[in-house]
């Protein structure tokens, strides 16, 4: 079930105030590609964990286009998220070069 949530926050990891997608959800920083391990299904804010999720690779989806890759700092959960079209995409390429 997907809980459609798009709304303003602050960045934890860099401090960058993020606007609202627009068009969909949006759940990390379009800055430094950070999230915040929140949900366990999208939206549901139901998660306990709270760790930060860092950014450490991508992949092209033919269907849904670059999704990013995150593993959470402080359980090791895998989380993917589609990549939102404001995002720091050469930021991207140079964690997925370095990993």
């Amino acid at each position: 079930m997907f809980i459609e949530i798009d709304e303003p926050f602050v960045c934890e990891h860099c401090g960058n105030e993020v606007k609202p997608l627009g068009y969909s959800c949006r759940n990390h920083c379009p800055k430094c590609l950070y999230s915040k391990h929140v949900d366990k299904e999208p939206g549901d804010r139901a998660e306990e964990c709270k760790g930060m999720l860092k950014p450490i690779g991508m992949e092209n989806n033919p269907k849904k286009g670059y999704i990013i890759i995150y593993k959470c700092e402080k359980c090791g959960a895998i989380r993917k998220n589609k990549m939102a079209e404001d995002d720091n995409f050469d930021l991207l390429l140079d964690i997925v070069k370095n990993n």
